[in-house]
């Protein structure tokens, strides 16, 4: 059976679609120049979901270096996934499953050994989506959002 559709790299030209996902999606939005600028450096962990010629989803990640008290080296790389969105027509197709998966593996294929992302903690969907990927929230943030809601942070190994 043929996929519907196909998780590849963004770029460039994907960006003004990527930006319009965004802006109709969330409620949080980015400038471009904060996609441009994930886009050339954080590419690797930047995939979008294309269906017949036409992007439906996305997901940006970056790489941090993080401080570990308890293990050796004391510094290791974490992934943050940034933003994941799908257009609300394309979503339970399993496409925010696919991005985020792909991003896991590209993350493991760096050596990046543990992933974080935020989530509003009134999106059960996207909660949910999180725990069925091994994610477990590890702490409530106050007044996360611009609009004043709490964020989840929410964790997973990797390896």
């Amino acid at each position: 059976m043929e996929a519907l559709y196909v998780i590849r790299r963004a770029k460039l030209e994907d960006m003004e679609k990527v930006m319009e996902i965004n802006k109709k999606e969330l409620p949080e939005n980015y400038s471009s120049d904060f996609f441009y600028e994930m886009l050339s450096n954080y590419g690797d962990f930047f995939f979008v979901a294309e269906l017949k010629g036409d992007i439906v989803g996305y997901v940006m990640s970056r790489v941090e270096t993080s401080f570990s008290f308890s293990s050796s080296p004391p510094f290791f790389l974490r992934g943050h996934v940034v933003s994941l969105a799908v257009s609300s027509s394309f979503r339970r197709m399993k496409i925010g499953s696919s991005l985020m998966q792909t991003t896991h593996e590209e993350m493991k294929k760096h050596g990046i050994r543990e992933v974080y992302l935020e989530v509003r903690v009134d999106n059960a969907p996207a909660i949910s989506l999180y725990k069925k990927l091994g994610y477990s929230i590890v702490k409530r943030i106050p007044y996360y959002y611009a609009d004043g809601t709490d964020a989840y942070m929410m964790s997973m190994k990797l390896f």
